[in-house]
């Protein structure tokens, strides 16, 4: 993983059909009519404002669900950014099967768009009900193989585990399913329920931990057998297609957000700055060149960097410490020492030991 990767250009996009009950994403139900041009319009003028001199290695469109946007609409956001990005840009595109014309892939891959983000969830029924999704399993299926006729070759599908009522021999089901689809990449993460959002409200019954662990460990079984590599907590991949751009997020490299509620860090003038954008569409429409400020005190710069970058399996060179923060090993060698006393860290290299990964959590805490 070295060089580091360079900087990271997310676009978000605050519309989608329906709120999921288990989503806190700033994700908002699309009511009435969407102003395409409008919002293009307003990423436009906050990219100008903001970009400052950055050649961004990635770009990733998040959501919400940016495939309720036209292939002409995505084009038209890349023609303008297009001069910024790096030759050879690897630049992401999350779509819900429920959310995008048939064969409108080969558009989005026409647009500029060469890495594409499924958010399948389950290959369930009853799961994707539950879990209040808009799409069934044969939408999957019909999404990925018309992603790859129209040109799409790096392929990342989301599936989530630890779901309402399901069983050990469920979510592995799940699992085959989406291995048969042969994505180059698999984001496989446990179901959490986050406050504010309608499961916090009225929690569902999930499962214990006995059986938690049980899907974990047959999982990464079967993943490891299919030929993906675990890189990161809830990252796999065939090799050669991890996400580049969630690797800058994982070593602690800048990137600028735009769109509404979009985040960004970046290493200015001796600091780390973070920059915020209001959530509501509407606030973020009035002002979208307008950019929150919030310089993060050196002090918490260890706790972030290391939240970040232990989730990768194979971790990162002690200098990536110093070259993200602007601090020297020293300042966090004594917890270093610690960590590794008990078994949660390696000596020589910042990254987390098997031992460390089951209890990221609280390894994480030394630092914060």
């Amino acid at each position: 993983m070295n060089p580091l990767p360079g900087p990271g250009l997310y676009v978000h996009f605050p519309w989608c059909v329906k709120k999921c009950p288990y989503c806190d994403f700033n994700s908002h139900p699309l009511a009435g009519a969407l102003d395409e041009n409008g919002y293009l319009e307003a990423l436009a003028e906050d990219f100008a404002a903001n970009a400052g001199d950055l050649r961004f290695a990635t770009a990733f469109l998040g959501g919400g669900t940016p495939s309720l946007f036209s292939a002409a609409a995505i084009r038209a956001l890349l023609d303008r950014v297009r001069p910024r990005l790096a030759e050879g840009a690897e630049i992401t595109m999350e779509a819900n099967p429920g959310a995008v014309e048939r064969g409108a892939f080969g558009a989005y891959w026409q647009a500029g768009v060469n890495r594409l983000s499924i958010g399948a969830q389950s290959f369930s029924g009853a799961m994707l009900a539950r879990l209040g999704r808009i799409h069934g399993p044969e939408e999957i299926e019909r999404a990925v193989a018309e992603a790859r006729a129209g040109g799409f070759e790096n392929i990342n599908l989301d599936v989530m585990y630890g779901l309402p009522e399901q069983s050990p021999d469920e979510a592995l089901a799940d699992l085959e399913r989406a291995v048969a689809l042969d994505p180059d990449h698999l984001s496989w993460y446990q179901l959490t329920i986050e406050p504010k959002t309608a499961f916090a409200v009225r929690p569902p019954p999930i499962p214990d931990e006995g059986a938690i662990a049980a899907m974990e460990q047959a999982g990464r079984a079967l993943l490891a057998n299919a030929g993906y590599r675990r890189y990161e907590v809830s990252a796999y991949a065939r090799p050669g297609a991890e996400c580049r751009h969630n690797l800058g997020y994982w070593t602690f490299g800048d990137y600028l957000g735009i769109g509404a509620g979009a985040a960004g860090k970046r290493r200015r003038d001796g600091e780390t700055v973070r920059t915020s954008k209001p959530r509501q569409p509407r606030l973020y429409l009035d002002s979208p060149g307008t950019a929150m400020e919030a310089p993060v005190p050196s002090r918490e710069l260890p706790g972030e960097f290391m939240m970040n970058a232990l989730r990768l399996v194979e971790g990162v060179e002690r200098q990536a410490f110093t070259d993200r923060c602007g601090l020297p090993w020293s300042s966090v060698a004594p917890i270093w020492v610690r960590t590794t006393a008990y078994g949660l860290t390696e000596p020589n290299r910042i990254r987390a030991t098997a031992f460390g990964l089951r209890h990221l959590d609280r390894l994480v805490q030394f630092f914060l």
